[in-house]
């Protein structure tokens, strides 16, 4: 960002009212199994779990980011992590690519990225998300049933028992829903951005890029594939 885009305010809004959403699926659900739903403050299983951000949510994210956390030690700190998971991140991510080129089964490369444990560069030292209040849509969702397709995840933290039927929070709907409305901010930006709109970013690209919304779409993050 960094004066380097212009004001994206209404998309922001736009993006704002999918995570109210999500918070009052994940309410409905845990007003209805509350013994079932593990979350508490300090638990971080969450933030161990590696996943990438939506182009829309890329550019919120490190928005808010510049917004609530000013220069000094303690951004440079933040940063400093961001860099060495960002570089853990690659590694595994071309490992994975590698191994898809080679023949691995999709499900299988998805499973072995589930099983990867990366600590996000925004988890404090007290095991609180620094940026907790505008934290992402994956965040604000782990803790109760999902379904990707036709396969159902849940916390291993929980009380929710695999095969049993439940509310089940359809992932791949909430996701098309940001990949429609990060196309429309791409071709808000201009036709050097619409090839973004497809990107899935990890959280440490998205504090170390975003100051330059271009750069999200190179060093290694793969289109229209989210593993």
């Amino acid at each position: 960002m960094a004066g380097s885009l212009p004001d994206l305010t209404l998309f922001f809004e736009r993006y704002e009212q999918h995570v109210r959403e999500a918070d009052a699926l994940f309410e409905r659900i845990r007003a209805e199994f509350p013994e079932l739903v593990a979350c508490r403050e300090q638990c971080s299983s969450c933030c161990h779990a590696p996943f990438d951000l939506s182009f829309v949510e890329a550019l919120y994210l490190y928005a808010e980011f510049q917004k609530r956390i000013p220069l000094g030690n303690g951004r440079a700190a933040i940063l400093d992590e961001a860099y060495k998971v960002d570089h853990e991140a690659t590694l595994i991510k071309r490992r994975l690519f590698e191994e898809s080129l080679a023949g691995k089964d999709n499900n299988a490369l998805l499973a072995e990225m589930a099983a990867e444990t990366l600590r996000c560069p925004l988890l404090g030292k007290d095991d609180r998300c620094i940026l907790y209040e505008v934290r992402p849509i994956t965040c604000r969702l782990y803790g109760v049933p999902a379904a990707i397709g036709k396969k159902s995840y849940t916390c291993g933290k929980t009380g929710f028992v695999q095969g049993n039927k439940y509310p089940t929070v359809a992932l791949d709907k909430m996701q098309h829903r940001l990949l429609a409305l990060s196309a429309e901010l791409a071709a808000f930006l201009g036709e050097d951005y619409v090839s973004l709109a497809s990107i899935y970013v990890p959280v440490s690209s998205v504090l170390l890029k975003g100051d330059n919304a271009s750069d999200l779409g190179i060093g290694g993050i793969r289109r229209e594939r989210h593993l």
